[in-house]
């Protein structure tokens, strides 16, 4: 008769996600003082194909276990000498310190006692199973339960192969910014960005001199990026009036350049040229964020 035992539901072996062959090699641990009992699920799990099916008349074994072999499944009679099902739960709860006080505990419980089925799953049980056995029924619970919890299992990998992608991409992006803005302050004298409204974002070197601007009219990250551009918070060398303005005309029309020539003249009478390109900034909506520009001293 166990032999021609239906296997529950013929469940799809085309499953998205937890294939039959899947559910079929769960480890399942058998727990009842009764070796008649154990006999008899033994039997019926491995005659339907369950491939990784222990047997234990033993309670006081289940913590360790479980502990060495995690199983997707323990199937738990109630009511053993010495150590109850109820306090193998107890122990076993003991040991997911990690998982929410309220996640159920891999285990079918067997009983024959009515009264015992809510205090089981009071207790953290996922289902129960009457004595005497329907094997139809033992059969379709145990599907059931492994098949949800192979789900939930494959969703908590999924969500966290998904969090450490995430992390390791933000990291690499942390860096990418970070190598940019190294290899930017090396192939440039100087680097701004503004934003909508016109306020300094970022600022290094020349450019606050250039543009006239005080430490006052920077953000406060602007701020500490573009000390030692002024003295005593002014400009104390003189551009080319037209070039500038040029320049400024540029950036209020959010036009781009490319290699715009100017000129300064420094404090002790010498003279510099520098080639300034810039270009507007814009987000994905194409809605403008700023402007954005560098400089590079030209040798004379």
């Amino acid at each position: 008769m166990l032999a021609t035992t239906p296997t529950p539901d013929n469940h799809r072996a085309d499953h998205d996600s937890v294939t039959e062959a899947t559910i079929l090699q769960s480890r399942i641990l058998i727990v009842d003082d009764n070796a008649a009992h154990v006999h008899l699920l033994t039997r019926l799990l491995q005659d339907t194909g369950y491939m990784n099916v222990n047997p234990t008349t033993d309670p006081r074994q289940v913590r360790a276990l479980h502990r060495a072999n995690p199983y997707d499944l323990i199937l738990l009679d109630l009511q053993m000498p010495g150590l109850d099902g109820f306090g193998v739960m107890a122990e076993l709860k003991a040991e997911l310190k990690a998982e929410p006080a309220s996640a159920c505990l891999p285990v079918i419980v067997l009983t024959a006692q009515p009264g015992h089925k809510l205090r089981a799953l009071q207790a953290g049980a996922c289902d129960f199973i009457n004595k005497p056995f329907d094997t139809v029924e033992v059969m379709v619970r145990i599907h059931h339960m492994l098949e949800g919890r192979l789900l939930h299992k494959r969703l908590k990998a999924l969500n966290h192969n998904l969090e450490r992608a995430v992390q390791e991409r933000t990291a690499a992006l942390q860096e990418s910014e970070a190598r940019y803005r190294s290899l930017t302050d090396l192939a440039v004298d100087w680097y701004w960005e503004q934003n909508a409204m016109g306020q300094f974002t970022h600022a290094s070197g020349l450019v606050m001199e250039l543009l006239g601007h005080t430490s006052d009219t920077l953000t406060d990250s602007a701020q500490a990026q573009s000390r030692g551009a002024h003295v005593g918070g002014h400009p104390v060398d003189h551009w080319d009036r037209d070039e500038r303005q040029k320049l400024e005309d540029n950036i209020k029309a959010r036009r781009p350049f490319l290699d715009l020539i100017m000129h300064r003249r420094c404090a002790d009478g010498s003279r510099e040229q520098f080639k300034i390109s810039g270009e507007p900034m814009f987000d994905r909506t194409c809605r403008f964020t700023g402007f954005r520009g560098l400089g590079v001293k030209v040798l004379l």
